[in-house]
């Protein structure tokens, strides 16, 4: 640069536009609110569960932000990820459960068990899925006991008032619920020994789906895309009209739930998908006995609302070792939590979901300020720091509880 220039004196027009094409160092804007976080990441013991809530290119992230990451050894065995893959990426392995649950942050998929609660400090933060259907008032207790601020992931909403994780959760289970059935209707697993599908000169596999919602709409996806003739039934009309739209399949045959006409369905079905959730409590019983057992022999029946109660009378919960029984020779696949059996995928698509939570979780400066200046996180707060703040748990549950936007009333 020349002496002219830098003294300011005069500016040579060539020196000033050469100047303007390189570009110059600035320093980045760091919210003084910003906190470094403690987040660990236990190992899921459930045998229903083999997710894991954060895969090593999300921890790599927040490392290099300035957050710590705790995993604890062999905690992404299931969804192939190995301590390796977290430990180069500046994630830390922990051998021991009690040092992941003294974490600042902890993040699990399944609820902590009494005992695993117990390893954590008072004021702590629990982020993990809470599952209504299976909640005791002990597990509430230990929670309040402890002071904890706890936020179930499945209740959380977006800005526009979805719910990212059920959602992501129940596309991969509709997608997985088409491949299940063709697996269990193979020769291979004594069943029909007929093709999902449809072949020229062969009749397609009739399917019917109970429930228009994101389960209903991915497995139609998919029972479509491999040729089979599906019905899709549902209570709310403006459902089915929503799925007719989304699909785009004009022989995509729909109806309200009406007795005779579903009846005759299942009667014809040779793949029945129960994908009917309740908002609140146990899924009511749709299908009936006595309509299973008019079913053709070696078909096969998919619960996936089982973990809320299943929709079918004669459903009970399986497990992925054992994941079959037969009732009126009707197979019968009633495993919960059928996300977790493509654990990968589903293990990358939560990442993708908790990893900005918690970038933003920390540029807020906590987890107090998350939820207090977003109320979409807040829907997903079910205690706080003492105070069950759930009404609909308290109201099951009979026990108090605290308006959690009176609480945000009171910091202003």
């Amino acid at each position: 640069m020349s002496k002219e220039y830098q003294e300011g004196s005069v500016i040579d027009p060539s020196a000033k536009e050469q100047l303007m094409l390189y570009p110059l160092e600035q320093t980045q804007m760091v919210s003084k609110e910003f906190k470094s976080l403690q987040i660990g990441i236990p190992r899921e013991n459930s045998e229903f569960e083999k997710r894991i809530a954060l895969r090593p290119e999300a921890v790599e992230i927040l490392t290099r932000r300035g957050h710590q990451v705790v995993i604890e050894t062999n905690a992404g065995l299931h969804a192939k990820f190995e301590d390796k893959d977290y430990s180069e990426v500046g994630g830390r392995i922990a051998y021991s459960a009690q040092e992941v649950f003294e974490s600042d942050i902890v993040l699990k998929i399944e609820p902590p068990s009494e005992e695993e609660i117990n390893y954590m400090k008072p004021g702590k933060v629990l982020i993990s899925a809470i599952q209504m259907a299976k909640l005791r008032p002990e597990y509430l207790k230990a929670v309040l006991k402890k002071k904890l601020t706890t936020v179930a992931f499945e209740l959380i909403q977006d800005k526009v008032g979805g719910m990212p994780a059920v959602r992501a959760m129940s596309e991969i289970a509709g997608s997985t619920v088409m491949l299940i059935a063709a697996e269990y209707l193979s020769s291979h697993n004594d069943g029909k020994g007929i093709i999902l599908g449809g072949v020229t000169g062969v009749p397609p596999t009739k399917v019917v789906v109970l429930g228009a919602g994101t389960v209903g709409e991915y497995a139609a996806r998919t029972a479509i895309g491999l040729g089979t003739e599906i019905k899709v039934f549902d209570r709310h009309t403006y459902k089915l009209r929503r799925l007719k739209y989304s699909i785009g399949q004009h022989n995509l045959y729909t109806s309200t739930l009406d007795v005779v006409t579903l009846t005759e369905a299942i009667s014809r079905a040779d793949v029945l998908i129960s994908a009917i959730r309740s908002e609140k409590g146990r899924t009511p019983v749709i299908v009936t006995e006595e309509m299973v057992s008019k079913m053709k022999p070696n078909s096969v029946i998919i619960d996936v609302s089982i973990d809320q109660g299943g929709c079918v009378e004669t459903s009970e919960i399986t497990t992925l070792r054992n994941p079959t029984f037969k009732k009126h020779g009707v197979i019968h696949y009633c495993v919960p939590n059928i996300a977790s059996r493509v654990s990968r995928t589903s293990s990358t698509a939560l990442s993708n979901i908790f990893a900005p939570y918690l970038l933003e979780i920390a540029e807020k400066g906590g987890v107090d300020e998350m939820i207090f200046s977003n109320k979409w996180f807040m829907k997903g707060v079910y205690a706080y720091k003492g105070s069950l703040t759930n009404a609909d748990l308290a109201k099951k549950f009979n026990m108090p509880h605290k308006d959690l936007g009176l609480l945000m009333a009171a910091r202003l």
